[in-house]
């Protein structure tokens, strides 16, 4: 037996082998393979065809190089499959914005720079392999033409899912999440004793909580994270059928609110006292504080049937309502209802719905009303509910709720969803709130992470500030740092505000 056939041998064997051990490791463990796909910044939204794709190909190339016959297309697939594979990882290394974690499977300990330097080899190889078979019949330049041809080809069968996916995936994903690492790092914690707060807001660096049980306590956390100190608000009326009065943190500024009275108290954060600035004007079950001259908030519009946002102007007393902003589906009551929340840094207010995939951003300063898309394919509230014979509405069946709270700083949304994306671990959720990140400037998703509980306790609140970002689990509150995407991410939006002011 010829040199060059036993080299061909030893080649054709060698893929074999690599590539049935990783076509049966990734069956065996599918599920796992398709969340690592989903995660690829090059594949995310291709993640159902390429799972399924590499193994039929790897299994095929397999059975090709057992049999002499067509063992010289088996190299050929070899070759084209690891120059695939190179040029892929050579993307994620140089390219990504992130990169994801490596495959498992019988090259698992090696990082992305071994795999890189391995595929080549293994594609040198099989190039070698096709040079040695082709020898014997003494066709150098038609198979060096074919060489270059399989290897162009290959290099275009991933560079269009690269130059299209992050598109896909930002703009029109089809709820597919995207875990970058550690894009928030746990910092510091502490116990509060209670598990009745909730977050106001930040004043000069520090975390100020409100407390549902005692709602005239403003518990002040330090900017060490290590102590609170608590103070007692002074209101100039106490005589009012308070239900649920709630405060809110606008830079040195505090200021009380209870929509069913209704009333809104001013105050200094240095002196603890509040004065009565609008009563009885409207009605409202949300409130969002702006700037010291605005306040949004959330009513319900008994003229048009549905919830409405309006601006209480605080010098003058006077209130807008616009009902154009929010969109009714069904019932106009259950099928609208959401969460108002407020960018203090760019005096920009969202309303992000409960039951359906939409963010609404509603600019001030432009006098501009926005929507975007949330990840999920909710796009109809799915909510039942009947008019009763008092002209009630009621719900007759539990909603699917999509969005659960969300909190957003420098025109950066974080969202907490209640829905499972596609190719994601459900054991996570468990254990997890899952946390979807958006960019009002561009309209465009940036990626999700982890809320981990602790100890059975799952998050009760959230918010994001300029350096950190804060949770309430159980008892405590937990500071996280933020990773540099979203740091990247809040420079854009300041650069955004500052070019519109």
């Amino acid at each position: 037996m010829k040199i060059s056939t036993i080299c061909i041998s030893i080649i054709s064997y060698f893929f074999i082998l690599l590539f049935v051990y990783a076509a049966v490791s990734k069956i065996l463990d599918f599920e796992n393979f398709q969340i690592q796909i989903a995660q690829s910044p090059l594949l995310s939204t291709y993640a159902g065809i390429t799972s399924y794709a590499v193994i039929i190909a790897e299994l095929l190339i397999s059975f090709c190089l057992m049999f002499p016959r067509y063992r010289i297309y088996g190299l050929y697939s070899s070759l084209g499959l690891m120059t695939s594979f190179t040029i892929y990882i050579y993307l994620i290394i140089h390219y990504s914005e992130f990169v994801p974690c490596s495959c498992g499977g019988i090259l698992e300990k090696l990082g992305w720079d071994e795999h890189l330097i391995f595929n080549i080899g293994c594609a040198i190889m099989a190039a070698i392999g096709i040079y040695l078979s082709v020898r014997l019949k003494q066709r150098f330049l038609k198979t060096s033409l074919w060489i270059i041809s399989t290897i162009i080809f290959s290099f275009s069968l991933v560079l269009i899912p690269f130059l299209s996916s992050e598109q896909m995936m930002k703009k029109n994903n089809n709820f597919i999440r995207r875990f970058p690492h550690h894009p928030i790092v746990q910092d510091k914690s502490l116990d509060l004793g209670a598990n009745s707060y909730y977050f106001a807001g930040i004043s000069n660096g520090k975390v100020i909580l409100g407390n549902y049980i005692s709602p005239l306590t403003i518990t002040e956390i330090d900017s060490s994270f290590t102590t609170f100190r608590q103070h007692t608000i002074k209101l100039d009326h106490y005589d009012h059928p308070f239900k649920s009065l709630t405060l809110y943190i606008r830079d040195s500024h505090f200021y009380l609110a209870d929509g069913t009275v209704p009333v809104i108290y001013r105050g200094n954060l240095n002196t603890l006292s509040a004065k009565t600035m609008s009563y009885k004007k409207m009605y409202f079950d949300q409130l969002q504080v702006l700037d010291s001259t605005q306040i949004a908030f959330r009513t319900f519009n008994p003229n048009t049937k549905i919830r409405s946002l309006g601006i209480l102007q605080s010098i003058s007393g006077n209130y807008h309502l616009n009902d154009d902003i929010i969109k009714k589906q069904k019932d106009g009551l259950f099928d609208t209802d959401g969460q108002l929340i407020a960018d203090s840094r760019t005096n920009t207010y969202y309303y992000i719905y409960y039951y359906r995939n939409k963010i609404i951003t509603i600019k001030t300063s432009e006098n501009s009303v926005s929507e975007q898309n949330t990840i999920d394919t909710t796009h109809i509230a799915k909510v039942q509910s009947t008019i009763l014979s008092d002209g009630k509405t009621k719900m007759t069946a539990p909603p699917l709720t999509v969005n659960k709270m969300a909190t957003a700083c420098w025109g950066v949304i974080f969202n907490q969803s209640n829905l499972m994306g596609r190719f994601e671990n459900r054991d996570q959720w468990k254990t997890n709130a899952i946390i979807d990140i958006y960019n009002t400037q561009n309209k465009s998703y940036s990626g999700s992470f982890y809320v981990q509980n602790r100890h059975k306790n799952k998050m009760t609140g959230m918010l994001a500030g300029n350096n950190y970002f804060y949770t309430l689990i159980g008892n405590e509150i937990i500071r996280y740092r933020y990773a540099q995407t979203i740091m990247e991410d809040f420079r854009k939006g300041e650069a955004e505000n500052l070019r519109s002011e």
